[in-house]
């Protein structure tokens, strides 16, 4: 299936597409390392936690910013 084929489906078909692709890559055997830069942003977001400089957001305040 090519990306114009895809493009073509409604978006119900698409998400759908979408939800077997995901379950099928859930079953894999092979897992695959998530990339170096994936670790050091986690280790800076977990230095800024500690450090207490981060800003903490509630749900509801999260909302209400991408309004």
């Amino acid at each position: 299936m090519t990306i114009t084929e895809i493009k073509s489906l409604p978006v119900s078909e698409r998400i759908m597409l979408m939800e077997e692709i995901w379950d099928s890559l859930c079953h894999e055997q092979e897992q695959l390392e998530s990339p170096l830069w994936h670790r050091d942003i986690l280790n800076d977001r977990l230095d800024l936690l500690n450090s207490k400089q981060a800003t903490l957001l509630s749900l509801q305040e999260l909302k209400n910013t991408n309004r």
